[in-house]
């Protein structure tokens, strides 16, 4: 049970960063439905950031998990670093050229004519941060966890303090809520007409300090062309980049298709802006889940690839799993039925939203899942069937898109994610048992999801009077399904208290 007291501390010291960090920009989201009412004019923001989540798989071209593989021993990880990190910069600075180039073309095909500033600094933020990725992957590999947090923490709080800084601060004084006499300072730094746009400028700033910061792990890097052995490399990370580009468009597909699909006037009192500007705003509810995902990812990894070829180590992967799925059970159960009061917390005209949450967090819950199981191809070297499952995964979601939105919505959405995040988990069991089998506990882990999704169904049909009424009565479900777990897990709490 030692490893899972290590894998437990090192997720929760990654979290640091990863939680309370996404934690802290969420509270950011909440701000920007709060100054920005008007749904539309997110929009911009919302459909650029979709592209990016697809942008910084190509760029970063599963180079991450390849530095794991080829340099998970002390005396591979200078030399791997400096073929890889050549590699990602030469990538990375070829198509941000490009995309600088070609801003015009490319904001006008997107819709949103007039704002270049925000392709280019879009295009410095992925080649930026692809670097920074190369640094943090070698900071985990060397189990370097406090530098690596620590580092992660000034970039988050970079970015909040700049938009605390420009959307509050002088937006507030300019609309005379406060401090009339700096009106002339706050309008030097921030130009209303622009608002939303800050919210880029701010991230663009965050990542290149934070590059700045990383600097101790570029020291004695050199440019490096090893064919042969860059080779090997790729040929083990582009089925990774296939299937990164495949889960990301799988992941936005609903958001890149959305303006296209949606009917006018779907929504009273909406227009398509407006919608695709509250569904993707909402979306980011699903952030409780994601945080936890990541961080478990940034343990996990490396601490599993120190382990290939260890005889016990599908049972330790197994038992992992179990817990991993366990704590995503109960953070579903947690958001979705405390939404009453969660969701106060954004602006009104985007509430109409929440209604997808619950889906989106189970759709993000098997995401996990699926990252979790995936291990087995990783440890194999048969990356390809990752590669065919996400593939499968995203024309089922980009199929069901077409066929949900124009009936359902953002809803159609929700239902299209899940149904495709499910099937790409139970493809990637079924693989896995045949060529890594772990000794998953399965009846188990279905009975919380069972158990689970009867809670939150169960609770959504029952109207509270107020939250004097609802708030006691969530705490006792979430209360309910921890002792139930207590209860049927109680001999590894047992085990667990012994060593």
């Amino acid at each position: 049970m030692y490893f899972l007291k290590k894998l437990v501390g090192d997720t929760v010291l990654y979290g640091l960063s990863s939680i309370v960090g996404r934690l802290l920009n969420w509270l950011l989201f909440i701000v920007h439905t709060r100054v920005f009412e008007q749904p539309r004019l997110l929009s911009d923001n919302a459909q650029l950031y979709t592209y990016v989540i697809a942008l910084n798989v190509i760029y970063t071209f599963g180079m991450e998990t390849a530095f794991f593989r080829y340099a998970s021993k002390k005396e591979n990880q200078s030399e791997y670093f400096n073929i890889i990190l050549t590699f990602i910069i030469l990538l990375g600075g070829t198509l941000s050229t490009l995309f600088i180039l070609g801003a015009t073309p490319l904001i006008d095909a997107i819709g949103y004519p007039g704002k270049e500033r925000l392709i280019i600094w879009l295009s410095v933020i992925l080649v930026v941060d692809a670097i920074s990725a190369i640094a943090f992957v070698k900071l985990r590999a060397q189990n370097k966890v406090k530098r690596f947090v620590s580092i992660r923490l000034i970039n988050i709080f970079i970015n909040i303090g700049l938009n605390v800084f420009y959307l509050m601060f002088c937006n507030y004084i300019l609309q005379d809520l406060f401090l009339p006499d700096l009106k002339p300072f706050a309008a030097y730094f921030y130009n209303p007409a622009i608002g939303p746009d800050y919210i880029i400028w701010a991230n663009y700033v965050a990542s290149v300090v934070t590059l700045l910061l990383l600097w101790k792990e570029f020291v004695g890097f050199k440019f490096t062309w090893d064919w042969a052995k860059l080779k090997t490399v790729l040929n083990y990370a582009y089925p990774l980049l296939i299937m990164g580009m495949a889960g990301a468009i799988n992941l936005t597909a609903d958001r890149l298709m959305f303006r296209g699909l949606l009917p006018d006037g779907f929504y009273p009192g909406f227009n398509t802006e407006d919608a695709f500007s509250i569904y993707a705003n909402v979306y980011k509810f699903s952030i409780f889940m994601t945080l936890v995902v990541q961080a478990y990812r940034y343990a996990a990894d490396p601490f599993f690839f120190s382990k290939m070829g260890e005889k016990n180590s599908p049972n330790m992967i197994a038992l992992s799993t179990k817990w991993f799925t366990i704590a995503c059970i109960f953070i579903w159960i947690a958001v979705s039925i405390n939404l009453d009061w969660i969701g106060l917390l954004i602006g009104s005209t985007y509430r109409s939203g929440l209604i997808v949450v619950p889906i989106l967090l189970f759709a993000n819950l098997m995401i996990g899942v699926y990252g979790n199981i995936s291990i087995w191809y990783k440890l194999t070297d048969k990356t390809f069937y990752g590669t065919w499952i996400t593939l499968g995964g995203m024309a089922l979601t980009v199929i069901l898109n077409i066929i949900l939105i124009p009936q359902y919505g953002y809803l159609g959405c929700a239902i299209t994610f899940a149904i495709s995040s499910l099937l790409m988990v139970v493809a990637c069991y079924y693989y896995g048992q045949k060529h890594f089998p772990v000794p998953y506990s399965l009846i188990k882990v279905l009975i919380y999801i069972v158990l689970a999704a009867a809670i939150i169904i169960i609770d959504s049909q029952i109207q509270y009077a107020g939250l004097q009424y609802s708030v006691p009565v969530h705490l006792i479900l979430c209360a309910a399904f921890l002792t139930v777990v207590y209860f049927m897990e109680r001999k590894t709490f047992s085990e667990l208290k012994t060593t």
